[in-house]
């Protein structure tokens, strides 16, 4: 077992290192141009993929903004609180002529689970 181990952990080092070297952009890239990094990584595998990781791409601290003057990250919004996701709501096509309860939900035709039991004949507790 930890035979394998010491094959697959440093082949999954340098296949990582290869990949992410291959799909960074060429600003992002320090020291070397990005083929030289590259070719680094497949001919010396685990100190090319070490020294990728160290040395080959800049990096930038947990929370930072890739965007000049972004100051953190974006703050996630939740769709009910987002004007232009409930915006998008109304501009659906096919919507204009559909009847809508009081409450704004759409009436589909179906009966809930309390319906369900009035027509059985069982009454449910409201209290």
């Amino acid at each position: 077992m930890l035979r394998v181990l010491m094959f697959l952990v440093p082949l999954a080092l340098s296949v990582y290192a290869f990949i992410d070297c291959i799909s960074t952009k060429d600003q992002d890239i320090r020291h070397m141009p990005k083929p030289l990094w590259a070719i680094l990584v497949l001919l010396f595998p685990l100190a090319g993929s070490i020294s990728w990781i160290i040395a080959g791409k800049k990096r930038q601290p947990a929370g930072a903004s890739p965007r000049p003057g972004g100051g953190g990250r974006r703050q996630w919004v939740a769709p009910d609180d987002n004007p232009e996701f409930l915006k998008s709501l109304g501009d659906r096509p096919g919507d204009a002529g559909e009847d809508r309860g009081e409450d704004g939900s759409r009436d589909t035709g179906r009966s809930g689970p309390e319906d369900d039991e009035d027509r059985r004949g069982g009454r449910r507790d409201e209290g």
